[in-house]
């Protein structure tokens, strides 16, 4: 689901994702992803994004070639949806939040 809030000059849209639980076929997980990517790539590059869910991944406790988009203050171990989730943050140059302090 995405909402668009036009506050004074600036364009907010606001996206709430929930990813396929692990376990779950990697057809289904591909899909998913590739619906989020649709749904970024269509926003203007001037608009602000916030994306804002549960992407059933742990990105582990250390950027490890994320320095990027990963701000150092994660848990545990690194899994497979957490990779998948470091990417596409990656590939469109967001970042993690909740991963840029310490909790």
């Amino acid at each position: 689901m995405t909402i668009k809030l036009v506050v004074s000059e600036c364009t907010l849209n606001v996206t709430s994702a929930y990813a396929p639980q692990a376990g779950l076929d990697e057809e289904i997980k591909r899909h998913f992803w590739e619906g989020l990517d649709e749904i970024v790539r269509n926003i203007s590059p001037v608009e602000r994004l916030f994306i804002g869910g549960d992407f059933s991944g742990h990105i582990g406790s250390a950027a490890g070639g994320y320095i990027e988009v990963h701000g150092g203050f994660g848990f545990g171990e690194r899994n497979g949806g957490g990779t998948s989730l470091l990417d596409f943050a990656k590939a469109f140059e967001l970042v993690i939040a909740n991963s840029s302090f310490p909790k």
